[in-house]
């Protein structure tokens, strides 16, 4: 009983092992590959046919679809007849390297990118040769270095607060990993505080204080190589902030309101030239003015300018060039009142110098005079200090007789 389930087994096996090498084997050496990008590539692919010798072979190539649920992309298609059918997609990019004598199945890809970085599918279709691993993959990685991450902070870099420093490359695989470095205002590396969290780029500070100001360095590493962005931090008091926000503010009020000064005494300059210039040429004819409301062409702009105006009492229209000319002649009947009045001062003043002027001959002849007397009082024994008690003058002098003329005989 035993011998006989010990040789039922043992067939078994033997059935297994002559199936499995009559089957379909397809298969690639590795689970992925990895080449850098722009390099031009080649994927192994071998199978092995249950018959050495068949009449076609069919030999596919797929790729993972670009969102999941979809279905793949076909890269392309080897019939053993000849016939090669490639993609759009991959058209100028792809070929096949077969021998189907030896099992060979190779794609090669040129110049790849990151569009490359996804699985690709190896497919053996033989008539009657449908059993055993007809289809194997792989994934394809396209090494790209990272790029230059960009920095920021976000949110308010201010005592007491939380904020995010955050770092990114837009390019990278694989994946870059991320890592941060804190340094003090002396450029010295920093422990990071107990509460300080760094994970895929984002680096959390929490209750800001003044130690946390300094320098931080961003690292973005794969395996080609790292890129490195930095930013510095500076914490301020919020009563800075609310300081700086007020000066703004208060510097805008204050242009505004220099704009609208500016503005107004534009304004008033220019009415008051206005007025000057209607003043000085009048009102254009065919104006004329109704109780000082102008009238054009005789038709009063406003109805009336008193209550007690109606039909019977019509208002009284005045031509303003004719109140102008009379200011113009009041105007100048004062001047001219002024003037004589004036003239009239220079008239008596004159009068008055003239008079000042005699009194000082007068004074200047009564001291001559004086002077005079005194002499002959001296020199003839006072002659004539009886006769004259007017002012001295040579011609008012009676003339003197000679002391040897004889005298004029009386006549009897």
């Amino acid at each position: 009983m035993m011998a006989s389930q010990k040789g039922t087994f043992a067939g078994v096996l033997l059935c297994l092992v002559v199936s499995m090498t009559v089957a379909l084997e397809v298969s690639i050496p590795q689970q992925s590959y990895e080449f850098a990008r722009g390099d031009n590539i080649t994927i192994p692919c071998s199978f092995k046919p249950k018959n050495p010798i068949n009449n076609l072979v069919v030999i596919s190539w797929l790729a993972e679809a670009d969102k999941p649920g979809e279905p793949e992309v076909s890269v392309l298609t080897s019939y053993s007849t000849g016939d090669l059918d490639i993609s759009d997609r991959y058209e100028g990019r792809a070929s096949l390297e077969q021998d189907i004598a030896k099992g060979v199945a190779n794609l090669k890809l040129s110049s790849i990118g990151l569009q490359d970085n996804r699985l690709f599918e190896c497919r053996v279709a033989i008539p009657k040769d449908d059993k055993g691993q007809l289809a194997d993959t792989t994934r394809l990685v396209v090494l790209v270095a990272p790029s230059v991450p960009v920095c920021k902070v976000d949110g308010k870099a201010e005592y007491f607060q939380n904020i995010s420093l955050t770092c990114q490359s837009e390019e990278g695989s694989p994946l870059p990993t991320y890592k941060w470095q804190g340094y003090d205002v002396r450029n010295m590396p920093r422990a990071p505080a107990p509460r300080t969290t760094d994970k895929d780029g984002v680096l959390s500070l929490f209750n800001l204080t003044m130690e946390s100001s300094g320098y931080y360095v961003c690292t973005s590493t794969n395996k080609i190589r790292s890129a490195k962005c930095n930013l510095t931090l500076s914490v301020m008091p919020p009563s800075m902030a609310l300081g700086s926000t007020a000066g703004i503010i208060g510097g805008v009020v204050v242009g505004v309101l220099v704009l609208l000064i500016i503005l107004i005494y534009c304004c008033c300059c220019r009415k008051k030239k206005d007025k000057a210039e209607e003043y000085a040429m009048g009102v254009p004819e065919g104006e004329e003015f109704h109780d000082d409301k102008p009238v054009v062409n005789g038709e009063v702009r406003q109805t009336r300018s008193k209550e007690g105006d109606d039909e019977d009492h019509p208002p009284k229209i005045v031509d303003r060039r004719d109140q102008y000319k009379e200011r113009s002649e009041k105007d100048y009947d004062d001047r001219r009142s002024d003037y004589d009045d004036r003239r009239d001062y220079d008239d008596r003043r004159e009068r008055h110098d003239d008079r000042r002027d005699q009194d000082d001959r007068y004074s200047d002849r009564r001291d001559r005079y004086d002077r005079d007397r005194v002499y002959d009082e001296r020199s003839d024994g006072g002659r004539y200090s009886d006769r004259y008690d007017e002012p001295y003058d040579d011609r008012d002098r009676p003339p003197s007789v000679p002391a040897n003329k004889p005298t004029k005989p009386l006549l009897l």
